[in-house]
């Protein structure tokens, strides 16, 4: 039986990007390009109304009242290693890039 693991911090990123923290600790990052073309969702195109991804009963919501299930955010969101963020390079991005380092392959 699979743990219900909440959302306890959000960053929307450049690019659609969503930079999640779960309450497990892990950072994973989401990539919300792929449903703005569905429903109350097509409104998250808009710079604005993406910013406003906030923290809701343990997943995440914005101002439109659109949200995702926490379940299905953890299910097709990418492991991440943060260590460090920089500037923001896209010109929409509310929040610090993170600066991601990935293991080399032997």
């Amino acid at each position: 039986m699979k743990s219900y693991l909440a959302i306890i911090d959000v960053k929307p990123l450049g690019d659609y990007q969503l930079l999640l923290t779960f309450a497990n600790g892990e950072k994973r990052m989401f990539d919300a390009k792929p449903y703005l073309n569905k429903g109350i969702f097509k409104e998250l195109k808009s710079p604005e109304v993406f910013n406003t991804a906030h923290i809701s009963f343990d997943t995440v919501a914005w101002n439109n009242e659109a949200d995702f299930d926490p379940e299905m955010l953890y299910e097709l969101s990418k492991r991440i290693k943060e260590k460090k963020y920089s500037k923001a390079k896209n010109q929409f991005s509310s929040a610090a890039e993170p600066v991601i380092k990935y293991k080399k392959r032997k």
